[in-house]
């Protein structure tokens, strides 16, 4: 029954489905997984980084984490293509609000912008929905710290904690269960290091597969940290110490020489090579 209304965006099926954005959302399914937490002074992102062959030269700089505005930043999911097209609109967005208002734009706002975008490409015909999903981290004066998350079908929503690709049921569980509303930032770094630890492909927590940054305020003003290599074999450390009966895993932090070749692959994983999942 599928097959006969899957070929457009624009046409619903008996069961009132748009096939097409599902079948958007599955691809991001397949894409490492994104974690964002809310705490009481600023907001965590996570994400795992897809390494589908020892062979690939390591980028470096963030390839999952994007800096939006001073105010605002974002972890992605999906289609890495996709999600620099839907980055570099938000970013003009911002930029026409600060040029037109001489203020910041607020984060609801340029995620309405986004989210309107998005969903004019479920509704007109010659058009595929993207294939990205989106959490943003971002603060303003009136609603202080802030986590959205942006679906391909133009929905967006704010939230505490969220989880999005591969295993985000899983991640959602988990932070349903220890994720309290008094989370400070530290805390929320070694619970989202605990819902990479249980979500990742790999079997080992290793800084090369991860990213992390956080949104805090330093001195009244907005920052935004990518943390580097470093910085992540200490957090992965810490949150060993937390776990009874952990051991230090010591190439946390050194390249990794047993990358599994066996992992997982999806026709859209072609990183650094065409379109990819990120």
């Amino acid at each position: 029954m599928a097959r006969r209304y899957d070929s457009r965006t624009t046409i619903f099926s008996p069961e009132g489905r748009l096939y097409q954005v599902e079948y958007a959302m599955e691809a991001i399914s397949h894409a490492g997984a994104a974690v964002g937490i809310l705490a009481t002074d600023g907001v965590v992102l996570a994400a795992e980084k897809k390494v589908i062959s020892k062979l690939l030269e390591s980028s470096k700089g963030a390839e999952k984490m994007y800096k939006i505005d001073h105010h605002i930043a974002a972890a992605v999911a999906g289609i890495t293509s996709d999600a620099n097209i839907l980055i570099n609109y938000a970013r003009l967005s911002a930029q026409r609000h600060t040029l037109s208002f001489r203020e910041l734009i607020p984060v609801e706002e340029l995620l309405t912008h986004v989210a309107n975008l998005k969903q004019g490409y479920t509704q007109f015909g010659g058009l595929r929905p993207f294939g990205v999903s989106f959490l943003f981290a971002g603060y303003d004066k009136h609603h202080k710290f802030q986590l959205y998350e942006s679906d391909p079908s133009g929905n967006f929503g704010g939230w505490k904690a969220t989880a999005i690709g591969a295993n985000n049921q899983s991640a959602i569980s988990i932070l349903k269960q220890d994720y309290k509303d008094d989370i400070t930032l530290q805390e929320a770094l070694l619970l989202a290091m605990k819902v990479m630890s249980k979500t990742m492909d790999s079997t080992t927590l290793n800084a090369e597969k991860l990213e992390f940054a956080t949104l805090r305020l330093v001195e009244g003003e907005v920052e935004h940290k990518i943390f580097k290599e470093k910085e992540l074999v200490e957090l992965i450390k810490a949150y060993q110490a937390t776990v009874p009966g952990a051991q230090p895993d010591e190439s946390a932090g050194l390249d990794s020489q047993n990358t599994d070749s066996s992992a997982r692959f999806h026709p859209c994983d072609t990183r650094r090579r065409y379109s990819s999942i990120a």
